[in-house]
């Protein structure tokens, strides 16, 4: 069961600003284009949580998921 305010991490890509679409989220995220602290991470599905660091590969930003609704960029 998905927590109230709980993001996929295809969301959470699309959210940030990372990805313009949830298919260009979809595609860079089982195209293992994207880390999420520091592993990398082929399941869009994967539910973010509060501290989670994501970042796609070849691209400076980190973004930290701190809690639903609310992001940070290192």
């Amino acid at each position: 069961m998905t927590q109230p305010g709980a993001i996929k991490l295809d969301q959470f890509l699309k959210w940030v600003g990372a990805a313009e679409t949830g298919g260009q989220a979809k595609n860079m995220v089982q195209g293992g284009q994207v880390t999420v602290n520091g592993e990398l991470e082929t399941r869009r599905g994967r539910q973010m949580q509060e501290g989670d660091k994501v970042q796609v590969i070849g691209k400076p930003d980190i973004h930290t998921f701190t809690e639903p609704g609310q992001h940070t960029v290192d």
